[in-house]
């Protein structure tokens, strides 16, 4: 089993960024480019990365208390387990910290998923940092 722990500061409220993270079925949104398309249906969202590579995916929980979105990829290249979070902690002075968890095995999945992770992470922060929140009308 190995871990990829990603962290990042985030320049908008926690409420703001809860509300993008909390939309399961607009990841693509959040986590353009590196996600193209994302469909949810039911619990199980399909996500089609940049790559060209489409995962399915299982929500497991929405936490609103704790901002906090679980889920595990149901069909990963190479995986024979995976399990991940992502949550939204409060910062103060209109900031957040936004953390990503990722537990898989075999650790050989590593190299494909790491990037992965640290573009997408990258890709939430700038696109949130970029929206005006009096513009957004979501």
């Amino acid at each position: 089993m190995a871990s990829i722990y990603e962290e990042l500061a985030i320049e908008v409220s926690p409420e703001q960024a809860w509300a993008a993270l909390r939309r399961v079925g607009d990841a693509h949104r959040l986590f353009a480019p590196v996600l193209v398309n994302a469909q949810l249906d039911g619990d199980v969202r399909t996500v089609r990365f940049a790559n060209g590579m489409v995962l399915q995916e299982r929500i497991l929980d929405v936490n609103d208390e704790r901002r906090r979105v679980s889920y595990t990829a149901l069909n990963g290249p190479g995986m024979t387990y995976h399990h991940a979070s992502m949550q939204v902690v409060d910062e103060g002075r209109g900031r957040c910290l936004f953390v990503w968890i990722t537990d898989f095995h075999p650790r050989e999945v590593s190299d494909n998923l790491t990037p992965l992770i640290e573009q997408g992470a990258q890709a939430l922060k700038s696109n949130l940092e970029r929206v005006d929140p009096k513009k957004n009308t979501d």
